[in-house]
């Protein structure tokens, strides 16, 4: 397999306490002969086992380690780690992500597409679900578009950004500013959604987007965002619930982007 160098690329990973998760996905780009001119390992202070494993696979798969003596949640893990990234473009990814053998041939029209597209800000490869407004674009990616108008109905259109993985500009916080800090992880990203949309953000995302990455979680190193089980029960009272909750949920987003509430660009 040819080596493939993004050398205007920086991986951004941010960790914690999953370093067998870190180190899979390093072994994976590396196994894929997928390199980058950087790789930036934000940790949000882990355990110090976890920390000591940190130090030890740096000795055998090179990169920056960026830490904190405390845990300060996902909006300053991703603001410190983008902080140290010196390359004109950030291959964002959390640690339980694996790419595919698919990946490098498309990374590779992602970043071509944004280096001819100077107005494009965002390209994601996974999702957990489709964005539900989009246009055909090339290489298998489709244009988000956002109608702000609560007759489209579906609130996953406020999602154009998402902390999954995607490929952004380095120098994107100077156009959305940067990640609140001191929120929930769901939070952080809602605003930065938030933050997106107000700045008439451009973003596609890869049509097949479960093909090019897949979330890995273990018993050892479990997720650390939980979910309320209800949300994703099948009964059918939850439900009737859960519709009518993402009906209110749609209208206070709408009044959330209206209002310019949470904006912080």
């Amino acid at each position: 397999m040819p080596v493939t160098f993004f050398n205007n690329v920086t991986l951004l990973v941010t960790h914690y306490n999953r370093s067998r998760s870190l180190e899979r996905l390093l072994l994976a780009f590396e196994q894929l002969e997928c390199k980058f001119g950087d790789i930036v390992v934000s940790d949000d202070g882990s355990k110090p086992e976890q920390q000591a494993y940190l130090q030890q696979l740096q000795q055998s798969h090179p990169f920056r380690l960026v830490t904190t003596p405390k845990n300060k949640g996902l909006g300053n893990n991703i603001n410190k780690g983008q902080d140290a990234v010196v390359t004109t473009y950030t291959l964002y990814v959390q640690e339980d992500f694996v790419p595919k053998a698919i990946f490098p041939a498309h990374f590779k029209d992602a970043l071509d597409i944004m280096e001819a597209e100077k107005s494009m800000d965002i390209i994601r490869f996974y999702a957990y679900f489709r964005y539900p407004y989009t246009k055909p674009y090339k290489n298998g990616y489709s244009e988000m578009i956002f109608h702000k108008s609560p007759l489209y109905t579906n609130h996953l259109k406020f999602y154009l950004y998402s902390d999954h993985p995607h490929l952004v500009r380095s120098n994107f916080f100077e156009k959305f500013g940067r990640y609140v800090e001191g929120e929930k992880g769901d939070t952080t990203e809602y605003r930065m959604c938030l933050n997106f949309l107000h700045q008439k953000a451009r973003g596609l995302l890869y049509d097949e987007f479960t093909t090019l990455f897949d979330q890995a979680n273990s018993p050892d190193e479990p997720s650390t965002m939980a979910r309320s089980t209800w949300r994703e029960s099948r009964n059918p009272i939850f439900l009737l619930a859960r519709y009518f909750y993402l009906k209110v949920k749609l209208l206070r987003w709408t009044r959330d982007f209206i209002t310019k509430k949470y904006l912080t660009k």
